[in-house]
């Protein structure tokens, strides 16, 4: 998800526990702008450090997720929060800087397109010696001949 605003306050980052930091900010937010929205996000851990280069008043685009927990209090009640979780802040206008190709895996049910891998070449050549659709025990590279356990 994203959103373009305004950026109206940026908090300092807060130390949580050892292993775990935040830092929240506030935008300003008018999809109608007779009634802003004044939504507060926040960043964890490295991406606390994207706030660096921007300062208030600034228009921003921000991409984030949305997250939400659920919680049982000592006295037993049930409660839920949401949380605005950030990942990329870009100055309005800009371009995300592009990522080189990942590289993916072949795909594996992609049709073949050589001669060797055509179905006009089944039985393959450990085969072909052998009469065309027919397989004796010993072609099976399971059997109990060949793996008595």
């Amino acid at each position: 998800m994203e959103i373009k605003a305004k950026l109206l306050e940026i908090f300092e980052s807060q130390q949580v526990t050892d292993t775990f930091k935040k830092r929240e900010f506030v935008v300003e937010y008018a999809e109608n702008p007779q009634y802003p929205e004044f939504l507060k996000f926040e960043l964890i851990q490295d991406k606390c450090e994207l706030l660096d280069e921007f300062s208030k008043g600034q228009k921003i685009e921000v991409h984030f997720n949305l997250k939400g927990r659920k919680w049982t209090d000592p006295k037993g009640v049930i409660k839920y929060f949401n949380t605005l979780q950030a990942w990329r802040i870009l100055a309005e206008g800009s371009k995300p800087t592009t990522q080189p190709p990942i590289n993916e895996p072949p795909d594996l049910y992609a049709p073949k397109t050589t001669q060797e891998n055509t179905i006009n070449d089944w039985p393959p050549p450990e085969f072909s010696a052998k009469k065309k659709n027919t397989l004796s025990i010993a072609d099976d590279p399971f059997s109990e001949a060949k793996f008595p356990f």
